[in-house]
């Protein structure tokens, strides 16, 4: 069960507002699952890079609205360009972990998946001097066959998770998981899940906040869809990646309907997160955690 405290509330003029999340999965323009012409890892370093300047121009629109953001960096970008991380990190913002490869969970062994989670770990608290407490599985891609992956988050030391996406997608999803923040009970200690924000939609649980479907939905719809989320008592988690602000980033060839998904309304993004965020008021994972305290109780029961 999950009960609702009215001080989970902002005291904006909309009373129906909650405190949502903004967070950014740091990859760069090539970092596109399950395409062909998708580069390997040991490629990528031979790639064009375009994350930091996509990146340094999300933080300044972030700063301009006083924003923070969790940000989950692939543990290759910390490593090949500490300075991100850094920057995020000295800006306010949270640095959490989006695995090291890249590489989907269910192509992954239990023992790659640990060793992965836990290289990026390090390497990102190396970098920033600080514990990371977060992780989002790349492509969303904890599913039913893969819920060992909690056991080694928590083994690995993460607090809180941000990967689940509750309802059936290309990636997988959970059609039937629970669609607001809740704890998991791992054999290693309990993880706080986030799950990708959906509401229900002609019948079907549907995303309105992220990714290509943020790029896709007009912006009153989107807005509409988050204040109702919010008055269901639920935050709403966003998450955009730095290539979407930048719609002169090179295009891998792929088939018709993945090149729609991939590239369809870039010219949008940048404005609708403009918006959103002097709009709505947003905090990290880690502060909606601690605020929550006095949020939210969240149910012992499994």
């Amino acid at each position: 069960m999950f009960i609702l405290n009215q001080s989970a509330y902002s005291s904006g003029e909309n009373d129906s507002q909650m405190k949502n999340v903004l967070s950014v999965d740091v990859e760069d323009w090539f970092h596109i699952l399950e395409v062909d012409s998708a580069p390997d890892v040991e490629n990528w370093i031979r790639m064009e890079s375009r994350v930091e300047k996509n990146f340094y121009s999300m933080l300044d629109v972030f700063d301009t609205a006083g924003v923070k953001a969790t940000c989950f960096f692939l543990g290759w970008i910390a490593e090949k360009l500490p300075k991100l991380a850094k920057e995020a990190d000295e800006r306010g913002h949270e640095i959490a972990c989006h695995g090291y490869s890249h590489q989907l969970i269910y192509t992954q062994t239990r023992k790659e998946f640990a060793e992965d989670i836990s290289k990026s770990k390090k390497i990102l608290e190396d970098t920033i001097g600080k514990h990371v407490l977060g992780y989002r599985a790349p492509g969303f891609s904890i599913i039913e066959s893969t819920k060992w992956a909690f056991d080694e988050l928590s083994n690995a030391g993460y607090l809180y998770d941000s990967s689940i996406f509750p309802t059936a997608r290309g990636h997988g999803g959970i059609a039937d998981a629970k669609t607001h923040p809740h704890k998991i009970h791992s054999e290693n200690g309990d993880i706080i899940e986030f799950p990708i924000t959906v509401i229900t939609f002609i019948w079907k649980k549907m995303c309105f906040f992220g990714g290509g479907y943020l790029r896709i939905f007009p912006y009153f719809l989107i807005r509409h869809y988050s204040n109702a989320v919010n008055k269901e008592g639920r935050p709403v988690i966003y998450y955009i990646h730095p290539r979407e602000i930048d719609p002169k980033h090179p295009r891998l060839p792929m088939g018709f309907y993945r090149y729609f998904k991939s590239y369809v309304n870039l010219r949008t993004t940048i404005n609708k997160i403009k918006r959103l965020i002097n709009e709505e008021e947003f905090l990290p994972f880690r502060d909606w955690i601690t605020e929550s305290k006095s949020w939210y109780e969240f149910d012992k029961k499994k």
